[in-house]
């Protein structure tokens, strides 16, 4: 790509972002203005023990599923970081990249991690680029998988139809087969991207990619489903955390703050009730992102004060 195409790309991404960014404060406020905060709290204090509980449990088995990306990296490429270190390592990262961003927590604080075990370039970025792909291979499946189903029903003040999205969920299938099928017949080559050398793994490791990816963002969209009492499928739960997802990424908002509740309340608010909506969703963030968080803070100084010494 020519250095010019390249600039018009980035310019593109940053007004793509710029519009989206515009729509989701808009619909921010459209949810501020609509929302009963007393509502909220009533529904917050109601949540039963027993379904906080559940919760909490599902939230320890993702975070034990991203756990082990990584362990497919090892796996692939063959280095010696002990099992139990790389999905500490991998917990840690997970948990930081929740709350402030893929920046601070998917990118420099794995390989910051990585190097402190001794590990040289360009293995890390390796391992690190192999669980990126992961993390988006599974949300292709499930996600294109939804939207060809009709799974999740815009709004009618949305710019995009019905159709359109069941077109959108296509393409993430062909992109996912195409990453497959890449894995399949390229297997072990390797080309070069902004500077760093890509090997294409195999296929059974590109099928390990998907497993636990998507397993993992259904154990996600299972704590949202539980806390909010299954009020909805399980299935159109799940549509509307995916959709929120790609909506943090698009926006670089750190943890998606505000940007996963618009889409929720917008989504599942006429039905559930915009009180109830937003008290599962405070009660996920403290559970799924802020209790993790804190955990993982401890953690990554006490690694820090292990290789100091």
């Amino acid at each position: 790509m020519s250095p010019d195409a390249a600039a018009r790309r980035r310019r593109r991404g940053r007004w793509l972002g710029a519009v989206f960014g515009v729509a989701i404060v808009a619909l921010l406020l459209w949810a501020a203005t609509h929302v009963d905060w007393d509502q909220v709290g009533d529904a917050l204090r109601q949540l039963p023990a027993r379904v906080l509980l559940a919760a909490a449990g599902l939230c320890a088995l993702s975070h034990l599923i991203y756990s082990g990306y990584d362990l497919i990296g090892k796996y692939w490429a063959h280095h010696t970081v002990p099992t139990r270190r790389v999905m500490l390592i991998t917990f840690i990262s997970y948990a930081f990249n929740l709350n402030l961003g893929s920046l601070v927590g998917a990118i420099a604080m794995r390989l910051r991690l990585y190097a402190r075990e001794g590990l040289k370039q360009p293995i890390p970025t390796q391992v690190l680029g192999l669980s990126l792909a992961t993390n988006w291979l599974g949300y292709g499946v499930l996600a294109g998988g939804l939207l060809m189903a009709g799974r999740l029903a815009p709004p009618p003040e949305w710019p995009i139809g019905a159709v359109a999205l069941r077109g959108v969920g296509a393409l993430m299938w062909v992109a996912v087969i195409g990453y497959v099928a890449t894995c399949a017949f390229a297997q072990g080559r390797s080309f070069s991207v902004r500077g760093h050398d890509v090997v294409v793994p195999g296929p059974r490791i590109a099928l390990m990619q998907i497993v636990i990816s998507a397993a993992n963002w259904m154990a996600m969209g299972a704590i949202v489903w539980v806390l909010l009492r299954q009020g909805v499928p399980y299935a159109e739960v799940l549509a509307v955390l995916l959709a929120a997802a790609v909506a943090g990424a698009v926006t670089h908002v750190p943890a998606g703050l505000g940007v996963l509740e618009g889409v929720f309340v917008a989504l599942l608010g006429p039905s559930l009730g915009h009180g109830q909506v937003l008290a599962a969703l405070i009660a996920y963030r403290a559970l799924y992102y802020i209790g993790p968080l804190l955990l993982a803070s401890g953690a990554y100084f006490v690694l820090e004060a292990r290789a100091r010494r």
